[in-house]
């Protein structure tokens, strides 16, 4: 395994143990410096010693490295910032404990997070059913409704459809902006990257394929005769099985579960997330964001890298 490099702090600031990380969406660019020196002001009336603001891109990103507040203060005073302050202004932020800010496992989820597509939503309009499979999609990534009760209802409207319709819903699939960086400079930093989804393995390989996936956990559909028989070979990946598959990954290739990274946007990935030692919901669910301690409403997938202290002239090529 290649060597892991960790992101320093700033010199004469090692004893500012907490980082914001901001990051601007592509039209908020404008805005960051003046939310920066807001960031920094906020953060001192706090009660808390703040560094120089440290850019990660210009314009793009920077770190704020401070002390004496609590991670949950700073996170809802920043937040409460940007609404009051900003309002409209397409900026997220993390915040978090400065070290082991580099990852050495990446756990992400496919639908939603790494490519923009429902899968089976795609399916669904080889059959005219497009908008009752996408509501009950919804409903279940919102957590209104079990999420295996959900597949296995959805799957089985599909008895009969020919397998070369996964083929043509597989060449519909579109990366979501930022996934093709965000691995390959895992990779290139040492990390290992997985693909844990409860979406179908024949649209997860697909996506291996393009983005060089370690590892890829993802549920069967079951075909007989060159058709689909409407039915999810056993046992179904739930939310329970994407925080277990984290936390095995994690043992199996002797990552401490602080070093680990999980990406989400439903709320089958919140456990996940939660069992992580960087959970993001990305772009998420109203319920998920709600409930994850760390989220990005705005950027993309390079966020995350910005979030581990990446300048963005370490990010490898795709």
């Amino acid at each position: 395994m290649r060597s892991i490099e960790r992101a320093p702090a700033p010199e004469g600031e090692a004893m500012l143990d907490c980082a914001l990380t901001l990051i601007a969406a592509t039209d908020s660019e404008t805005l960051i410096e003046t939310a920066a020196s807001a960031a920094r002001e906020a953060l001192t009336n706090l009660g808390a010693r703040v560094g120089q603001p440290d850019w990660l891109a210009p314009r793009k990103a920077l770190d704020l490295f401070f002390a004496d507040v609590t991670l949950d203060q700073a996170d809802v005073g920043m937040r409460a910032l940007l609404a009051k302050r900003f309002p409209g202004a397409k900026l997220d932020l993390v915040v978090q404990e400065a070290a082991d800010r580099r990852k050495r496992l990446v756990v992400a989820d496919l639908e939603s997070t790494l490519i923009e597509n429902e899968m089976l939503d795609e399916l669904a309009e080889f059959i005219g059913v497009r908008d009752k499979v996408a509501e009950i999609t919804r409903r279940a990534m919102n957590g209104e409704i079990d999420f295996a009760t959900a597949l296995k209802t959805r799957v089985a409207l599909f008895k009969g459809l020919p397998e070369a319709a996964l083929g043509e819903a597989a060449a519909r699939i579109r990366l979501m902006p930022g996934a093709s960086v965000l691995i390959a400079t895992s990779h290139a930093h040492g990390a290992r990257v997985a693909l844990v989804t409860g979406g179908f393995s024949v649209f997860a390989r697909h996506v291996q394929r393009m983005l060089d996936f370690d590892v890829v956990i993802a549920n069967e559909l079951i075909i007989e005769s060159g058709r689909l028989t409407g039915t999810v070979r056993e046992p179904i990946v739930t939310r329970e099985g994407k925080e277990a598959a984290l936390i095995s990954l994690a043992a199996e290739h002797g990552v401490p579960r602080r070093l680990t990274l999980a990406i989400g946007d439903g709320a089958n990935d919140l456990p996940m997330l939660e069992a992580a030692g960087l959970g993001v919901a990305f772009h998420a669910k109203p319920a998920v964001a709600e409930r994850a301690r760390t989220r990005l409403d705005y950027c993309d997938l390079t966020a995350l890298l910005y979030a581990q202290g990446y300048r963005a002239t370490e990010f490898a090529a795709a």
